[in-house]
């Protein structure tokens, strides 16, 4: 283990979560097939070991200081891109069963390629478009936890990602600094999309201490049969008050 993993994996000790030599092990595999592929196809502009170790890795595991994983079987991650930040999470709590959906089929190929090499189990990479997606039987009310980072406005990823999670169910919407209009400008789909804001929790991140919020929704019923809207209108035209 060298310096930067050292403090790495301190860091993750301060919020109780313990990296085995196996895991760090992942991390490392991950970090090295992220950037040859990156050569490839554009999967990320962070490339610096450093940053994608904090910027990617501990960014997507701080979801877990805010939302106990111990009390996740299922989760979902919607428009997960490289594998952010449902990949670490997996890797630091190995039995949670996950399901990525992205509308990109080369970067599902890279996680299929990803989760085979890190010997990932219960990780299905599902490529298709969210709103198509979530009506199939599989996956609609279904899940315990679903997430997004850094995908659309809250007012779109309602629709994209509410319809996954099951009643009673959470989806934690992963935000950058800026939240507060976002906030005001989801109720309304909020309301149509039965889900209910619980709370917002605000970190900077350690070294370079940008900020990032996470957004807690409870689902409080099943979604409402004409939701999702078909492919692409959730983004043309968002569910917001006129």
């Amino acid at each position: 283990m060298d310096a930067f993993q050292q403090q790495f994996v301190q860091l993750l000790q301060e919020h109780d979560i313990f990296l085995t030599p196996q895991q760090l092990d992942q991390f490392e595999q991950y970090y090295k097939t992220l950037v040859e592929w990156n050569e490839k196809m554009n999967l990320t502009a962070i490339t610096e070991r450093e940053q994608v170790y904090m910027k990617h890795f501990y960014d997507s595991l701080s979801l877990s200081f805010y939302y106990s994983m111990g009390q996740v079987s299922s989760l979902a991650d919607i428009g997960s891109g490289a594998g952010f930040p449902s990949i670490p999470l997996k890797i630091a709590f190995p039995n949670i069963q996950v399901t990525i959906v992205d509308s990109l089929n080369k970067r599902i190929l890279f996680l299929r390629e990803l989760v085979s090499l890190l010997g990932l189990s219960d990780t299905e990479c599902v490529h298709g478009r969210a709103e198509d997606i979530s009506r199939m039987p599989a996956y609609r009310d279904h899940f315990d936890l679903v997430t997004a980072r850094a995908v659309a406005r809250l007012s779109v990823l309602n629709e994209f990602c509410l319809p996954f999670v099951k009643k009673g169910g959470t989806f934690m919407a992963m935000k950058g600094s800026e939240i507060e209009e976002e906030l005001v400008e989801a109720s309304y789909s909020l309301a149509e999309l039965k889900g209910k804001l619980i709370k917002v929790d605000r970190m900077q991140l350690p070294i370079e201490e940008s900020v990032r919020h996470f957004v807690r929704i409870e689902k409080t019923a099943a979604t409402p049969g004409k939701y999702p809207r078909k492919a692409g209108l959730p983004l043309k035209s968002p569910l917001v008050k006129l």
